[in-house]
């Protein structure tokens, strides 16, 4: 017998980490197993008991079944199949939200640009804050991700362990726990994504093109409009806004841009570890 237990908050918070961590080593290891529910014990207790082979239809083998767990009657298979389109237009609505402030964060940067070069004497200003705005935009898409991949894993867990089975009776569940783990999912919802995780792969879909957009938009205005600068002392001053001298604008973009791709390089290698040690697909891994 297996045992991973942390104290739980008070309150319906996630798991903690100690139990998350056993949760998914479970889910990993893909061995027939029985997660016990936190009723009667700490919510966050989880506690995974060897259960041995099972039978085809006293436990599970078929579809809809689960390691410990009788097969699902017509009538569950028909309340499954309700939740799996539940889950799915609750995906569809987030991915929605997501490409509402991607659009957002282009058409402040086609205003932005429409002002910088709009005349010879325009400021490279509006280039600056769009930065600051589209800074804003990516934040809220990350959390806005975060709950999509929550819709995302459930219906998608249905489908490799339930409709996988049922379309084809020869496969297997590749996850014989997925039942206790989905019921686990609704009473106690947790990310299954860091923020940082979510931050880079939104820059690496979406952000980081119009980052670069953006800042060749301001290296070509300082450098070529309205005229060609001649001299290093000529593009600061044609960068600097008000007090702030060029040298500080041009060292924050600097920042700004090894920051964010330092954190899309992150989340590729997460991503890539991810689709390597779980053996996942590949569209799973990086979705």
């Amino acid at each position: 017998m297996m045992e991973a237990g942390s104290k739980a908050r008070s309150g319906a918070e996630p798991m903690s980490a100690g139990a998350e961590t056993a949760w998914h080593t479970a889910r990993r290891r893909g061995a027939h197993a029985r997660v016990i529910g936190p009723e009667g014990t700490d919510r966050d207790t989880v506690r995974i008991t060897s259960t041995g082979p099972t039978s085809r239809n006293r436990d599970g083998d078929g579809p809809g079944g689960g390691a410990g767990l009788p097969d699902l009657t017509t009538a569950e298979i028909g309340a499954l199949a309700h939740l799996y389109r539940g889950e799915v237009y609750r995906c569809s609505v987030w991915r929605t939200r997501l490409d509402t402030t991607t659009n957002w964060a282009v058409v402040t940067l086609g205003v932005a640009l429409s002002i910088s070069f709009a005349a010879p004497e325009a400021s490279p200003l509006p280039l600056v804050l769009v930065g600051i705005l589209n800074l804003f935009f990516l934040t809220l898409e990350a959390r806005r991700y975060r709950y999509c991949d929550i819709w995302r894993t459930r219906f998608r867990g249905m489908e490799k362990n339930f409709y996988a089975a049922l379309l084809d009776p020869r496969a297997r569940s590749p996850n014989p726990l997925w039942r206790q783990m989905l019921a686990h999912d609704y009473v106690y919802p947790v990310f299954h994504l860091s923020y940082a995780q979510a931050l880079g792969r939104r820059l690496r879909r979406s952000y980081i093109w119009i980052m670069f957009i953006q800042v060749a938009a301001f290296l070509g205005k300082i450098t070529v409009h309205p005229t060609p600068v001649s001299s290093w002392d000529e593009a600061t001053q044609r960068a600097s806004v008000g007090a702030i001298p060029g040298e500080v604008i041009f060292a924050g973009g600097v920042t700004y841009v090894v920051i964010f791709c330092a954190i899309a390089v992150y989340s590729a290698w997460r991503d890539r570890r991810r689709f390597h040690s779980d053996n996942m697909p590949l569209p799973d891994a990086i979705y």
